[in-house]
Protein backbone atom coordinates (compact mmCIF):
# COMPACT_ATOMS: atom_id res chain seq x y z
CA UNK A 1 0.00 0.00 0.00
CA UNK A 2 1.32 3.43 -0.96
CA UNK A 3 2.37 5.71 1.86
CA UNK A 4 0.33 8.95 2.14
CA UNK A 5 2.24 11.85 0.62
CA UNK A 6 2.81 15.11 2.49
CA UNK A 7 4.32 18.33 1.19
CA UNK A 8 5.81 20.47 3.96
CA UNK A 9 6.05 24.18 3.16
CA UNK A 10 8.22 25.76 5.86
CA UNK A 11 11.07 28.26 5.50
CA UNK A 12 12.65 27.56 8.91
CA UNK A 13 14.79 24.53 8.13
CA UNK A 14 15.00 23.20 11.66
CA UNK A 15 11.22 23.21 11.98
CA UNK A 16 10.83 21.71 8.51
CA UNK A 17 13.25 18.91 9.42
CA UNK A 18 11.40 18.28 12.68
CA UNK A 19 8.05 18.02 10.89
CA UNK A 20 9.49 15.78 8.17
CA UNK A 21 11.21 13.48 10.67
CA UNK A 22 8.04 12.91 12.68
CA UNK A 23 5.81 12.41 9.66
CA UNK A 24 8.22 9.93 8.05
CA UNK A 25 8.46 8.05 11.34
CA UNK A 26 4.63 7.95 11.42
CA UNK A 27 4.53 6.30 8.00
CA UNK A 28 4.20 9.22 5.60
CA UNK A 29 6.13 10.01 2.44
CA UNK A 30 7.14 13.57 3.34
CA UNK A 31 9.02 16.11 1.24
CA UNK A 32 9.93 19.71 2.07
CA UNK A 33 10.12 23.00 0.21
CA UNK A 34 11.01 26.35 1.73
CA UNK A 35 9.29 28.86 -0.54
CA UNK A 36 5.73 29.36 -1.73
CA UNK A 37 6.74 29.39 -5.38
CA UNK A 38 8.42 26.00 -5.00
CA UNK A 39 5.34 24.64 -3.25
CA UNK A 40 3.04 25.57 -6.13
CA UNK A 41 5.46 24.04 -8.64
CA UNK A 42 5.74 20.82 -6.62
CA UNK A 43 1.95 20.54 -6.38
CA UNK A 44 1.60 21.13 -10.12
CA UNK A 45 4.08 18.34 -10.93
CA UNK A 46 2.94 15.80 -8.34
CA UNK A 47 -0.06 16.69 -6.12
CA UNK A 48 0.38 15.33 -2.58
CA UNK A 49 -2.39 14.00 -0.39
CA UNK A 50 -1.90 16.82 2.11
CA UNK A 51 0.06 20.07 2.49
CA UNK A 52 1.45 21.26 5.82
CA UNK A 53 1.68 25.00 5.13
CA UNK A 54 3.46 27.65 7.17
CA UNK A 55 1.79 31.05 6.88
CA UNK A 56 5.00 33.07 7.22
CA UNK A 57 6.99 32.46 4.03
CA UNK A 58 9.80 34.64 2.62
CA UNK A 59 8.48 35.06 -0.90
CA UNK A 60 4.69 34.83 -0.68
CA UNK A 61 2.12 35.00 2.09
CA UNK A 62 0.96 31.55 3.17
CA UNK A 63 -2.68 32.63 2.95
CA UNK A 64 -2.15 33.50 -0.71
CA UNK A 65 -0.53 30.10 -1.28
CA UNK A 66 -3.56 28.46 0.34
CA UNK A 67 -5.89 30.41 -1.96
CA UNK A 68 -3.89 29.48 -5.06
CA UNK A 69 -3.80 25.81 -4.12
CA UNK A 70 -7.56 25.76 -3.73
CA UNK A 71 -8.05 27.65 -7.00
CA UNK A 72 -5.98 25.17 -9.04
CA UNK A 73 -7.47 22.07 -10.64
CA UNK A 74 -4.90 19.78 -9.07
CA UNK A 75 -5.16 21.42 -5.65
CA UNK A 76 -8.91 21.53 -5.12
CA UNK A 77 -8.96 18.13 -3.39
CA UNK A 78 -5.66 18.38 -1.51
CA UNK A 79 -6.00 18.64 2.26
CA UNK A 80 -4.30 21.63 3.90
CA UNK A 81 -3.09 22.00 7.48
CA UNK A 82 -1.78 25.47 8.34
CA UNK A 83 1.10 25.98 10.76
CA UNK A 84 1.22 29.50 12.11
CA UNK A 85 3.16 31.57 14.61
CA UNK A 86 0.71 34.41 14.18
CA UNK A 87 -1.39 35.17 17.21
CA UNK A 88 -4.01 37.04 15.20
CA UNK A 89 -7.22 35.02 15.15
CA UNK A 90 -8.20 36.80 11.93
CA UNK A 91 -5.39 35.03 10.06
CA UNK A 92 -6.64 31.65 11.24
CA UNK A 93 -10.22 32.49 10.31
CA UNK A 94 -9.10 33.72 6.89
CA UNK A 95 -7.10 30.54 6.30
CA UNK A 96 -10.05 28.33 7.13
CA UNK A 97 -12.35 30.38 4.93
CA UNK A 98 -9.84 30.08 2.08
CA UNK A 99 -10.07 26.31 2.34
CA UNK A 100 -7.62 25.12 5.01
CA UNK A 101 -8.88 22.04 6.82
CA UNK A 102 -7.10 22.56 10.12
CA UNK A 103 -4.43 24.70 11.78
CA UNK A 104 -1.68 24.23 14.36
CA UNK A 105 -0.15 27.19 16.24
CA UNK A 106 3.57 27.41 16.94
CA UNK A 107 5.12 26.19 19.13
CA UNK A 108 3.52 22.81 18.57
CA UNK A 109 3.89 19.24 19.75
CA UNK A 110 5.08 16.89 16.96
CA UNK A 111 2.63 14.29 18.25
CA UNK A 112 -0.25 16.74 17.90
CA UNK A 113 0.83 17.66 14.38
CA UNK A 114 0.98 14.02 13.32
CA UNK A 115 -2.44 13.37 14.89
CA UNK A 116 -3.96 16.33 13.05
CA UNK A 117 -2.49 15.24 9.72
CA UNK A 118 -3.79 11.70 10.22
CA UNK A 119 -7.24 13.00 11.16
CA UNK A 120 -7.51 15.20 8.07
CA UNK A 121 -6.42 12.35 5.78
CA UNK A 122 -8.82 9.96 7.48
CA UNK A 123 -11.70 12.31 6.72
CA UNK A 124 -10.68 12.52 3.08
CA UNK A 125 -10.17 8.81 2.54
CA UNK A 126 -12.65 6.88 4.61
CA UNK A 127 -16.10 5.82 3.52
CA UNK A 128 -18.25 4.87 6.48
CA UNK A 129 -20.57 1.86 6.16
CA UNK A 130 -24.23 2.86 6.21
CA UNK A 131 -23.45 6.54 5.71
CA UNK A 132 -22.82 6.56 1.96
CA UNK A 133 -26.32 7.26 0.67
CA UNK A 134 -26.89 10.38 -1.35
CA UNK A 135 -29.00 12.90 0.57
CA UNK A 136 -31.18 15.57 -1.00
CA UNK A 137 -32.30 18.65 0.88
CA UNK A 138 -34.81 21.41 0.21
CA UNK A 139 -36.87 19.81 -2.57
CA UNK A 140 -33.71 18.37 -4.05
CA UNK A 141 -31.93 21.71 -4.50
CA UNK A 142 -29.05 20.64 -2.27
CA UNK A 143 -27.54 17.22 -2.94
CA UNK A 144 -24.87 15.56 -0.78
CA UNK A 145 -23.05 12.54 -2.22
CA UNK A 146 -20.58 11.12 0.34
CA UNK A 147 -19.27 8.39 -1.96
CA UNK A 148 -18.14 10.88 -4.58
CA UNK A 149 -17.57 13.63 -1.99
CA UNK A 150 -19.66 16.02 -4.10
CA UNK A 151 -22.08 18.73 -3.01
CA UNK A 152 -24.47 20.27 -5.54
CA UNK A 153 -26.87 23.20 -5.32
CA UNK A 154 -29.32 23.46 -8.21
CA UNK A 155 -27.07 21.08 -10.13
CA UNK A 156 -23.91 23.17 -9.67
CA UNK A 157 -20.92 21.96 -7.68
CA UNK A 158 -20.20 23.69 -4.38
CA UNK A 159 -16.51 23.50 -3.47
CA UNK A 160 -16.28 22.51 0.19
CA UNK A 161 -13.25 21.63 2.25
CA UNK A 162 -13.06 18.18 3.81
CA UNK A 163 -14.12 19.59 7.17
CA UNK A 164 -17.06 21.55 5.74
CA UNK A 165 -18.30 18.54 3.80
CA UNK A 166 -18.00 16.33 6.87
CA UNK A 167 -19.98 18.77 9.00
CA UNK A 168 -22.74 19.13 6.43
CA UNK A 169 -23.02 15.39 5.89
CA UNK A 170 -23.09 14.73 9.65
CA UNK A 171 -25.92 17.23 10.23
CA UNK A 172 -27.87 15.98 7.19
CA UNK A 173 -27.97 12.40 8.43
CA UNK A 174 -30.38 13.32 11.25
CA UNK A 175 -32.28 16.53 10.45
CA UNK A 176 -33.89 18.23 13.41
CA UNK A 177 -31.49 16.64 15.89
CA UNK A 178 -29.18 19.02 17.68
CA UNK A 179 -25.49 18.13 17.43
CA UNK A 180 -23.11 19.52 20.02
CA UNK A 181 -19.81 20.97 18.93
CA UNK A 182 -18.03 18.04 20.57
CA UNK A 183 -20.16 15.57 18.61
CA UNK A 184 -19.39 17.42 15.38
CA UNK A 185 -15.66 17.38 16.12
CA UNK A 186 -15.74 13.65 16.96
CA UNK A 187 -17.71 12.80 13.81
CA UNK A 188 -15.49 14.78 11.49
CA UNK A 189 -12.06 14.64 13.12
CA UNK A 190 -12.22 11.60 15.40
CA UNK A 191 -12.62 11.39 19.16
CA UNK A 192 -8.92 11.82 19.93
CA UNK A 193 -8.70 15.28 18.36
CA UNK A 194 -9.34 18.31 20.56
CA UNK A 195 -10.48 21.52 18.86
CA UNK A 196 -11.95 24.69 20.27
CA UNK A 197 -15.60 25.61 19.89
CA UNK A 198 -14.41 28.70 18.03
CA UNK A 199 -12.85 26.51 15.33
CA UNK A 200 -16.16 24.70 14.79
CA UNK A 201 -18.00 28.02 14.57
CA UNK A 202 -15.54 29.37 12.00
CA UNK A 203 -15.94 26.28 9.80
CA UNK A 204 -19.73 26.49 10.12
CA UNK A 205 -19.73 30.18 9.15
CA UNK A 206 -17.68 29.38 6.05
CA UNK A 207 -19.99 26.46 5.19
CA UNK A 208 -23.11 28.61 5.45
CA UNK A 209 -21.55 31.26 3.23
CA UNK A 210 -20.70 28.72 0.54
CA UNK A 211 -24.21 27.26 0.62
CA UNK A 212 -25.76 30.66 -0.10
CA UNK A 213 -29.47 30.82 0.73
CA UNK A 214 -29.39 27.10 1.59
CA UNK A 215 -27.04 27.94 4.44
CA UNK A 216 -30.05 29.17 6.41
CA UNK A 217 -31.03 25.51 6.87
CA UNK A 218 -28.15 25.15 9.35
CA UNK A 219 -29.55 26.48 12.62
CA UNK A 220 -27.53 27.53 15.66
CA UNK A 221 -28.87 26.25 18.97
CA UNK A 222 -27.43 28.65 21.53
CA UNK A 223 -25.31 27.05 24.19
CA UNK A 224 -25.54 23.63 22.54
CA UNK A 225 -24.49 23.38 18.89
CA UNK A 226 -26.11 23.09 15.46
CA UNK A 227 -28.88 21.26 13.63
CA UNK A 228 -30.21 21.00 10.11
CA UNK A 229 -33.76 22.30 9.82
CA UNK A 230 -36.21 19.43 10.35
CA UNK A 231 -38.40 18.40 7.45
CA UNK A 232 -35.99 19.70 4.81
CA UNK A 233 -34.68 16.27 3.77
CA UNK A 234 -36.48 15.38 0.58
CA UNK A 235 -35.05 11.89 0.03
CA UNK A 236 -32.14 9.56 0.55
CA UNK A 237 -31.50 6.99 -2.14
Amino acid sequence: MARPSVLIVEDEREIADLIQFNLVRAGFDATTVHRGKDALEAIRKSPPDIVVLDLMLPDQDGLEICRRIRASAEGSRIAIVMVTARGDEADIVTGIELGADDYIPKPFSPRVLVARVKAVLRRSGESRPGNTKRIQIGDGRLSIDPERHVTLIDGKTVELTLTEFGMLHFLAQRPGFVRTRDQIIAAVHGRNVVLSSRTVDVHMTALRRKLGDMGALIETVRGVGYRLAEGEIASAE
